[in-house]
């Protein structure tokens, strides 16, 4: 029994086993014993975790891809919904977890997002995303794609993009490359107000070809001791660290 790849589910299956077995050897292992992998299809980069003799889970919406792993994986923990809605401190019972996958690219930025909202409970994330998403995610100020995802990602995670794959590794094969990154925890609380940080972020790339004095007019910054300088530069020239001081100043 094979699964078909379905085009609304974002699936492209992985064949390359040589990469599947890179992606698994991208996970250090620190700080935690739970995996749990998001949208496994027919299990390549399972097959790796699991000899890794660590508590390994996937989540995975195909009913038929669900029905392919009890076959072939009976031991293995499978849960039958939705990464996006799943409650993982219920789950894991508020344990440390680790997530990997060959995401969905349909639905891979809410998968960081998602990430960001749980990050109490991730230490760190490994896998395969759009080239494109994953280059925007690891980015660092000065960069054209540097934008919101880098920085809100950067603040809690350390990101590292590792390789990229072709994709004719695929099946079916995409219609763009991939890369595989890896995100690191380093903070889980920012020492500022992070729903202003957040509100910063968002604000100042959404009119990124402004200068901060005019994109963040609204939230009266230069009556804050903000730096003047600071205030002539655009989003893309502000490192996460920069937004950070930036968000102190304006809190108080």
């Amino acid at each position: 029994m094979n699964v078909k790849a379905k085009k609304h589910l974002g699936q492209h299956f992985l064949k390359d086993e040589n990469i599947a077995k890179q992606i698994v050897d991208a996970l250090t292992w620190e700080n935690y014993n739970q995996v749990l992998e998001i949208g496994p299809g027919m299990g390549v980069l399972t097959k790796f975790l699991m000899q890794e003799k660590k508590n390994v889970s996937v989540v995975e919406i195909d009913s038929e891809s669900v029905e392919y792993l009890q076959n072939n994986y009976p031991t293995l923990k499978i849960f039958g919904e939705d990464f996006l809605k799943m409650d993982l401190a219920k789950a894991f019972n508020n344990e440390p977890v680790c997530i990997l996958g060959n995401f969905p690219y349909n639905i891979s930025t809410q998968i960081v997002f998602k990430i960001l909202e749980d990050r109490e409970q991730i230490p760190e994330m490994a896998g395969m995303f759009q080239k494109e998403v994953a280059e925007r995610i690891c980015s660092k100020k000065g960069s054209k794609i540097y934008g919101i995802l880098s920085v809100l990602t950067q603040a809690y995670y350390e990101t590292e993009y590792l390789f990229t794959v072709d994709e004719h590794v695929f099946n079916p094969p995409p219609k763009v490359k991939s890369g595989v990154m890896r995100m690191k925890r380093k903070h889980t609380h920012l020492e500022v107000d992070e729903r202003l940080f957040f509100n910063i972020v968002k604000t100042a790339f959404n009119q990124r070809r402004k200068t901060l004095r005019n994109a963040l007019k609204s939230l009266n910054i230069s009556q804050h001791g903000v730096d003047e300088n600071l205030l002539n530069l655009r989003a893309e020239q502000l490192s996460v660290e920069d937004f950070i001081e930036l968000t102190a100043k304006v809190s108080g």
